[in-house]
């Protein structure tokens, strides 16, 4: 039995679950949710917790099962609290600004590049410690989302200049070996 798969979901207060058959709708104070799920893995909502069982131990479904719970469990945290994602810009002359709910890079490039927020989605820029903070209930978009900000400007191997999230190391090169020797 899968060790995530068998644990029930919490459900906290202020989210209401909707299971009918396959399909999960999770409703709460920061949005709402709706998937589809395999028909091979039974959910059912008992005692205020989501319980995600499967029929047999195919490897089909030993496979859905943890993966199943875990993405019922990231909706619930999400339409609840929330997920956010932080990004930071290094670079000199780099730098990130919001334009209404629009965010603005300067990264290097003749013209600035601007990145529309999809639906669910919101941007928080701090300038003074050059962070770009990615807010959203659904973890997926979020982490899409922030993706695709790095993917404007990814950082270099050379200087480490570029877009990257809080946390990565960026793997650092040498550079040119004799350099002003003769």
């Amino acid at each position: 039995m899968s060790r995530i798969g068998r644990l029930p979901v919490d459900v906290p207060g202020g989210v209401q679950v909707n299971v009918q058959g396959s399909n999960v709708h999770v409703k709460g104070p920061k949005g709402e949710l709706q998937r589809t799920f395999s028909p091979l893995i039974g959910i059912a909502l008992e005692n205020n917790q989501v319980v995600v069982t499967r029929k047999s131990d195919n490897p089909e479904e030993r496979a859905l099962h943890g993966t199943t719970r875990a993405v019922i469990a990231n909706m619930v945290h999400g339409v609840s609290s929330g997920f956010d994602v932080l990004l930071e810009v290094n670079g000199v002359g780099y730098r990130s600004e919001m334009d209404g709910k629009t965010l603005v890079l300067h990264v290097g490039y003749s013209h600035p590049v601007r990145v529309e927020p999809p639906a669910g989605i919101s941007f928080e820029v701090d300038q003074k410690i050059r962070q770009i903070k990615v807010l959203g209930f659904d973890r997926e978009v979020v982490g899409q989302t922030a993706a695709e900000i790095r993917r404007v400007r990814p950082p270099e191997p050379y200087h480490g200049k570029g877009i990257q999230f809080v946390g990565e190391r960026v793997r650092r090169k040498a550079g040119k070996a004799g350099k002003g020797a003769k």
